[in-house]
């Protein structure tokens, strides 16, 4: 049987992801450092939501590289209680939706998207039934 377990993502400046996904809802698990020939190469932090722990891992590598987003990332999707009172919120905090929330069909969820400091596109779904 398999079992969901995370998404991880690439990130150059940790804290500023901290702040990013913890004004989104999520929680600080844990950090991991990834130790090569003595030398830590890389450090995983670990992001939990509600009662699904560890479900999103961002993960810093030492050397100062760079990343190229590409084309195929789409975006993971958050669902909130009130969208619009997440976005005053999230706002307050210095993070901007790409434009007003929307229905993408008649009667769907209202929805937004924002970007995390390293731009990873973030949909944010309105649960309220609004």
């Amino acid at each position: 049987m398999a079992e969901y377990l995370h998404t991880m993502l690439r990130i150059t400046d940790p804290e500023k992801s901290r702040k990013f996904y913890e004004a989104l809802g999520f929680t600080f698990s844990r950090d991991m450092d990834i130790v090569r020939n003595g030398e830590r190469e890389a450090t995983n932090y670990f992001y939990s939501m509600g009662d699904h722990e560890n479900v999103l891992e961002l993960t810093f590598n030492h050397d100062g590289r760079t990343y190229d987003l590409g084309d195929a990332y789409g975006h993971i999707a958050v669902g909130v209680d009130d969208l619009a009172q997440t976005l005053a919120e999230l706002k307050g905090q210095g993070i901007e939706a790409e434009r007003e929330p929307y229905r993408v069909r008649e009667g769907g969820s209202l929805i937004c998207f924002v970007r995390d400091p390293d731009q990873y596109r973030v949909e944010l779904i309105d649960r309220s039934g609004a």
